[in-house]
């Protein structure tokens, strides 16, 4: 897409822009975004001295470790010959319970 390859294509541009803004505006605009333009430079190089300067001033970073908080040791569960039978499987069934009015 080269929209801005010909002449033609800008001038009219041009033309469009004179037409919206009007020519008694253009010189503000221009204005505006020149200073715009001036302070994001500034603050760009301002930004990037900041950086050259904090660099070499940083101090190393330290490895610490944080607290960990106490765990409970694994314990093997018990192995027996005979199956293990649930505790109360009959109350398991409990909510299923019916009702007579």
């Amino acid at each position: 897409m080269r929209i801005l390859e010909s002449p033609a294509v800008l001038v009219a541009l041009i033309v469009l822009v004179i037409v919206l803004f009007g020519a008694k505006r253009l010189p503000d605009v221009a204005k505006s975004v020149g200073s715009s333009l001036k302070i994001f430079k500034k603050e760009v190089k301002d930004l990037r001295d900041d950086e050259g300067q904090a660099a070499p001033t940083q101090p190393a970073p330290t490895t610490t470790t944080a607290p960990t908080s106490p765990v409970a040791p694994i314990v093997p569960a018990p192995t027996s010959d005979s199956p293990t039978r649930p505790a109360d499987a009959g109350s398991a069934q409990s909510g299923t319970e019916s009702t007579t009015s």
